[in-house]
């Protein structure tokens, strides 16, 4: 049966990667580069398709229609995006990547402090817990970051693209039992997140985690088998054939 695939594929009837069901599904032209949704996150996305198992792919078609119409110029999405990842691979990559993360939370969240009009020095709970569990290589991060200051011009432009390529190779040779759930919970954290940035009191039909505080941890993003609003039903019908997710 037909599935998502590793890769970039033209003809939909030979596979496709996450961000071309969500071109399709968009209405937009087939691409893994489409505009509905933010470049960031669409990145995330792909680099968790081409990182999952071809047996545990599937489970990620389920999170397709979340990330339409996902996107917008707000800085903040690219800190948040950023975070989300190196939240999830601190734990779990090796050393030498610890220390990359756990300074990319440090980083992030000091971008974040400064656009959102928040103390210097603050830090998220799940950053505060994703630090926790490395405290070495949380002590070497606030010994690197002392008087380091990072732009959010430039921590959009290179210090987030690179937080996100790290932490999904990392956690895809990570030595854990399956890294796949890791790998979709990432990308679904990140999707929640950014509904909860884009649409703060009513959240995303799309995503059932979405609208919540940007503090607290959420469900993951998830859709139903009938189609998400915004969501052509039979484009929707088609995806879900191809991908063998249940109509």
């Amino acid at each position: 049966m037909p599935m998502l695939s590793r890769g970039k594929h033209r003809n939909p009837s030979k596979g496709a990667c996450f961000m071309e069901f969500a071109s399709y599904l968009a209405g937009e032209r087939w691409s893994d580069h489409p505009s509905c949704t933010h470049p960031l996150l669409a990145g995330l996305a792909r680099l968790v398709n081409d990182h999952t198992s071809d047996a545990a792919r599937p489970r990620l078609a389920e999170l397709i229609p979340s990330v339409i119409g996902l996107t917008g110029d707000d800085p903040r999405l690219d800190a948040r995006i950023a975070l989300c990842a190196a939240r999830a691979a601190l734990p779990v990559v090796a050393h030498e990547r610890q220390l990359a993360m756990a300074v990319s939370i440090l980083s992030g969240e000091h971008v974040l402090a400064g656009l959102e009009g928040r103390p210097a020095g603050y830090l998220d709970e799940r950053s505060r817990h994703a630090l926790a569990q490395v405290p070495e290589a949380a002590r070497w991060a606030y010994t690197f970051g002392r008087g380091v200051r990072i732009s959010p011009k430039g921590f959009r432009r290179y210090a987030a693209p690179n937080t996100v390529q790290l932490a999904v190779r990392g956690i895809a040779q990570a030595c854990v039992p399956d890294p796949d759930p890791l790998l979709r919970d990432l990308l679904a954290d990140a999707i929640d997140d950014c509904w909860a940035l884009l649409r703060p009191a009513s959240g995303s039909d799309a995503a059932s985690g979405a609208g919540s505080d940007a503090g607290t941890v959420t469900e993951p993003a998830t859709v139903t088998a009938a189609a998400p609003a915004g969501v052509d039903p039979a484009r929707w019908a088609d995806a879900c054939r191809l991908t063998g997710v249940s109509a």
